[in-house]
């Protein structure tokens, strides 16, 4: 298995960590347990080494294959907006790079187990192997269409895209327990709406927490 530097040096430091920890909160991230995730999950690791210096900046990367890495504010954003309550079983739709889902793999007294879906072959390869460094083992993963959940896991206390579809998919609604929660980017173009779905007994209320850029989730596999 390849070698990870968890720790860093430099601009991958805990203090260049730490740095970034103090503008998410004060760009209104209120989750301890969120920032604190923030600060102890090396983002480093999951890029190329050539843009390691940049990994505590709070931008997105390319991570090849048209795909990027989330910037930190809106993980954070994210998984705090998921996370108002804990949620036992999350589904990730879109894996990536993998840094999303260990974001949210350290939260272990909020959320028990992530099922992780990716439709590229080589990013979920990649993201195994970053997950198994950091010796996180309470996420499954799936090579599938993110369109179509993993119904056979289903359903889900919380789902979380990763990428925007035009429209929600009725498929990733039904996998939605009563009192469950989806938060996805919805929308065409530069910029999207970062929607909340909550199901309760009575049907679904949506909600916009904020304008987001996100690549298209894309049908099929790869």
């Amino acid at each position: 298995m390849r070698q990870f530097d968890l720790v860093g040096i430099g601009m991958t430091s805990q203090r260049t960590r730490d740095r970034l920890v103090r503008r998410l909160r004060e760009r209104g991230i209120t989750s301890a347990n969120v920032l604190g995730a923030m600060g102890s999950v090396p983002r480093h690791i999951f890029i190329d080494e050539a843009l390691a210096h940049r990994a505590y900046e709070d931008n997105s990367l390319p991570i090849g294959h048209g795909q990027t890495i989330s910037q930190p504010f809106v993980v954070a954003l994210m998984t705090q907006t998921l996370l108002n309550v804990p949620r036992a079983r999350v589904l990730e739709v879109g894996t990536g790079s993998g840094y999303q889902t260990a974001v949210l793999a350290s939260l272990q007294g909020d959320v028990k187990r992530i099922f992780s879906v990716e439709r590229l072959a080589v990013l979920i390869e990649r993201a195994e192997e970053r997950l198994r460094a950091l010796r996180f083992r309470n996420v499954r993963f799936r090579h599938g269409d993110g369109y179509q959940g993993w119904i056979e896991e289903g359903p889900f206390d919380g789902i979380l895209v990763t990428a925007a579809p035009l429209e929600v998919p009725e498929a990733l609604l039904d996998q939605l327990t009563v009192g469950g929660r989806m938060v996805v980017p919805v929308g065409g173009g530069d910029v999207q709406e970062l929607k909340v779905y909550d199901r309760t007994s009575s049907g679904v209320r949506v909600e916009t927490v904020e304008y987001v850029r996100f690549v298209p989730l894309v049908k099929g596999t790869r």
